[in-house]
């Protein structure tokens, strides 16, 4: 092949390539929601469909039902996990389930290599609330030392009530 077909050969692909990326002819306006079709919307909202926000407007509303609350985990719990395994690093969390999961990480003075999952399933403050998974690279840690991390979390949410409580 020639340079110079080679080069037309090039340019219409390139030109294909584009014209199929737009329509060329015309320019198509973006739709207007009329007000009809916005009621009509609100109305299928109401009658089947999730709705985000209550009839009052509180979003936080949603999460309650019959006034037990779904998702609810203690603060002093949650807040004594992330304060007493600050050392590892944070991968996720969810505060509706309960759950904190924590990343590889090195305790201080220590060198094994931990990571740990919290699960806080009740809002009450009592060890029966808390479940600490704690893992290390060999496996699983001993019971007891399981043990001293929940004793030690529990500890310090009991000392975050009392400082809130000013006691």
């Amino acid at each position: 092949m020639s340079f110079l077909f080679k080069c037309k050969y090039i340019f219409f692909l390139f030109y294909f390539a584009l014209s199929a990326c737009g329509e060329i002819d015309g320019v198509v306006e973006p739709k207007v929601n009329t007000s009809k079709e916005i009621s009509d919307k609100s109305d299928q909202a109401g009658n089947k469909g999730i709705v985000l926000i209550d009839d009052n407007g509180k979003l936080g509303d949603i999460f309650k039902s019959g006034g037990n609350e779904i998702g609810s985990v203690n603060k002093y719990l949650w807040q004594a996990s992330l304060e007493v395994l600050s050392f590892l690093p944070i991968n996720s969390t969810d505060p509706f389930s309960g759950i904190i999961v924590f990343g590889k990480g090195k305790a201080p003075g220590s060198s094994q290599i931990y990571n740990a999952t919290i699960y806080i399933s009740d809002p009450a403050l009592d060890a029966r609330s808390l479940n600490v998974t704690v893992r290390s690279s060999n496996g699983t840690i001993s019971s007891a030392a399981k043990r001293e991390i929940e004793n030690a979390i529990l500890s310090r949410a009991r000392q975050l009530r009392l400082k809130e409580l000013d006691l």
